[in-house]
């Protein structure tokens, strides 16, 4: 499965928002991460639209997460940036060739679809079981349990 880039921005961008207090700006987020702020504007725009994040206009102005982190699944980003259509799309190919079969005999998706089909399922279960606490609670094991206060605090302008 290929994911764009902006897939990858957006989850990062949803684990430093767990625990903010105010409104993170984007231009502060795209700092953080070293990103291009235009790029990111998109995926956060698109995250707003998926009603995952919030965004708050003014002086004070930023993204929030709109509920909790453990009620955001990584599925919910993806499809937020992506789009829900599966990353297979069968085009019948069996209906061409010298062999073709006919509309009336592909009622059923063929084996390779349905190999095809489940593989997205599982790989869009696997995504809808991980939340963003989780991601937020790995980071935490993986770079050090201060990692995402100080990443919090310089989001909220207070250090760095």
């Amino acid at each position: 499965m290929k994911m764009s880039g902006g897939v990858e921005w957006a989850l990062h961008c949803c684990v430093v928002l767990t625990g903010a207090t105010e409104p993170v700006p984007a231009a502060r987020l795209a700092a953080f991460h070293d990103v291009s702020p235009t790029y990111l504007a998109k995926q956060l725009q698109a995250l707003s639209r998926a009603g995952l994040v919030r965004s708050v206009q003014g002086q004070a102005g930023g993204y929030q997460l709109t509920r909790d982190p453990q009620a955001i699944t990584v599925l919910d980003v993806v499809e937020a940036v992506d789009g829900r259509q599966s990353a297979f799309v069968c085009t019948e190919i069996r209906q061409r060739g010298p062999f073709a079969a006919t509309p009336e005999q592909c009622r059923v998706p063929c084996g390779i679809a349905s190999v095809m089909y489940d593989a997205d399922r599982a790989w869009r279960d696997s995504l809808r079981a991980t939340t963003i606490a989780d991601l937020a609670g790995r980071v935490g094991r993986d770079v050090g349990p201060e990692t995402l206060p100080r990443a919090r605090e310089w989001m909220a302008g207070r250090s760095g």
